[in-house]
Order: C-alpha cells, then structure tokens, then sequence
C-alpha cells in the first residue's frame, strides 16, 4: 500500500474549502484597522500596519489572556460605524474567497458594535452590505451567512436570538453563545436557546473550549445546540487503553451516535492551551473516530492563520492527504446552517468535483 501523500501548499490553496466558525473582528486586515483607527479616533499600540500586525500575533500567543482579549478591544472599537462594519464584512468575504472558501459562516456579537449609537438592526443591514459586496467582488465564488453572538458576560441573550429570528431571510443563519464559559455555563440562556428552537431556528454554542465537559453536556442536553464551537474537551470522555483501543464514555459517544458537529480551530486551541502542539490536539484521535470533526480558523488575525494554513499544519502532522481533507470539507458542508439542496448543491457541485478530478 502506497503511503498517503502529503498534500502540496498548492493543493490546498486551491481547493474549496467550508468555513463555519469564524469571528468577523477577530479578522480584520491590520491595514484597515488602522486607517479605520485614524479616522475615529481610536488609539492603537501601533499605527504601522506591520508592527500593528506583529502586536496582535505576540499578544495573542502570550500566554496571558488578559493581553489576548486587549485585541480585540482594538478591533471591536474601530467597527462602531456602518461604513467601518460593511467595510471589514467586505474585506472578510474577499479574504475568504481568496483562500478558496466557498461557504463560510461568520459570527460577530451584535451588542459589541452599538458603542457609538448604532441600533441593532443597523449593525445586522451594514454587515449584509458588506457581505453582498464582498461576494459580487469575489465573482460569486462563495456564499457567506451570519451567525449572530450573544456575550454570556453581557445581558441581551434573548434580544440577540429574536435578531437573528427576525434576519434570517436577510442571511443570518443562526445564533451562538461566546465569552467565558467559566461562571456563565450554556443553561444561563435556557430562552433564548427555546425561543430558537421553537422558531426552527439554528443554533451552535461556545462549549467545551476553557471548560470541560458539563459544558459540552448543557449545550447538547438542555440548550439542544445543533453544533458544538471547539468541544475539544469531549476528549475528556475517551479514554485510550494500552493497546490503543479507544473507549468512549455515554457523553462522547452520544456526540458521535448523533453526528452532532464540532467546530475544531487547531491553532487557537494552542494559543488558549487546549493542545500543546498541532500534533497533540484531539482532532487526530477524534478524527480516527470518525466523530463529525470540521475545521476552522476562529480568529485569523489574532492566530495568524487561513483555512489553508489550518490544513497544513493538520497533513504535516497527521500524514493526512486530500482524501481526508475532503472528507472533513464534507462533513463542514453537511453540518452548515444552509437548506439541504444548497448544501447538497455545493457538494455535489463544487466541493467532490474538484477531488474527482485529482484522483
């Protein structure tokens, strides 16, 4: 049997590629966060793009998460504007469409961008802008929707799960939770995760990332999430014997029995320490599974990282070649909060196309 090859840095450029955890301000170009920077006023720890570029990539690998979260105070303050947030929703889609992505789903919290008088509603219009833009410019390469963010540190959960509700034939897919999991477990926002459900809505959670498994559990068992952001943790409920021999306990094999996604980001998971290495991070044994593992890239300025990269560093640690790669690109494609035929569309369309071709 011949050894799986290694895919080249050209192979992955070019192949298409499903994005469903992606955060618009933890993307944005150092570029335009500085002119952005300049033209309101905001102060940054540097107004050359490069050294600005270089900050963000230290801080966020600095081990200190203090210094980490500071980033996003610096793009979060420059998108307060409908101008700012059509203009970085646009880049977004062009940056994505670049690296061969030919769906992505991106998330944002809407409550982070009314510090300047915005209402909701007008921050939800300006990144649809943004989005339309982005994909006229890219040759209708990609198809991009929202996912909109409640903060569990903050109060509107409810507020957040009725926008999205309310846009959703307006391209927001679906709703999640973010921020600390610590001390604001999945349960806290029991109504809002009912009132979306109830409205045949889609909804993903934060779980299992800096917390362990009750996490994962109250996401899948009381709040019903479809899709699991990280659930690294459901490691936690494996165990591997001598002889290799993996045995899973009831929550981890209940994730998998249900084919209940995971939205893996291998290098923030490094950079918030629940890996030590890409050669260590439970997507290699989850993936052996055969769990419904997808790829993502979470914060590709603060990671400095692409869907590309994030398939890279994944073959060259793994040995995987593009029959993987295509099977996690499919399982990223089922799971995505599109109607079946679109989804079934782009698979059969677009993404198998492409591998038949290099076989």
């Amino acid at each position: 049997m011949e050894p799986t090859r290694v895919p080249t840095l050209e192979d992955l450029t070019s192949a298409p590629k499903v994005l469903l955890h992606d955060h618009l301000d933890g993307g944005l170009r150092p570029e335009t966060i500085v002119e952005l920077a300049a033209e309101a006023g905001h102060q940054l720890p540097s107004d050359d793009a490069t050294a600005l570029g270089a900050w963000f990539a230290e801080s966020a690998d600095s081990g200190s998460l203090v210094r980490y979260l500071e980033t996003f105070e610096h793009t979060v303050g420059v998108m307060q504007t409908e101008a700012a947030l059509t203009r970085v929703a646009r880049e977004c889609v062009e940056d994505l469409a670049a690296d061969g992505v030919v769906y992505a789903e991106i998330r944002y919290a809407p409550e982070l961008h009314v510090q300047r008088g915005l209402e909701l509603d007008q921050v939800v219009g300006a990144v649809e802008e943004g989005f339309r833009q982005g994909v006229e410019a890219s040759g209708d390469r990609i198809v991009v929707r929202q996912l909109l963010t409640a903060m569990r540190q903050a109060a509107p959960s409810l507020e957040i799960a009725e926008l999205a509700i309310k846009n959703r034939d307006r391209g927001v897919a679906g709703f999640d939770i973010a921020g600390p999991e610590a001390g604001f477990p999945p349960t806290r926002f029991l109504d809002a995760f009912d009132y979306v459900r109830q409205e045949n809505g889609h909804a993903t959670c934060h779980a299992g990332e800096a917390f362990g498994l009750p996490s994962i559990w109250e996401a899948v068992q009381w709040c019903g999430a479809d899709r699991l952001g990280h659930g690294v943790r459901i490691i936690d409920d494996i165990t591997v014997e001598a002889d290799g021999t993996a045995r899973l306990g009831k929550l981890a094999s209940y994730v998998r029995d249900k084919r209940i996604p995971l939205e893996m980001c291998p290098s923030s998971n490094l950079q918030t320490g629940a890996a030590a290495s890409i050669a260590e991070h439970p997507i290699g044994l989850l993936a052996d599974l055969r769990f419904r593992v997808t790829v993502n890239t979470d914060n590709r300025l603060m990671s400095g990282t692409s869907m590309t990269k994030e398939h890279q560093l994944l073959c060259e640690a793994f040995g995987w070649g593009l029959p993987k790669v295509e099977w996690l690109t499919v399982n990223a494609m089922k799971s995505a909060f599109l109607p079946y035929d679109e989804r079934y569309r782009l698979i059969m369309e677009v993404i198998k196309p492409w591998y038949a071709d290099r076989r």
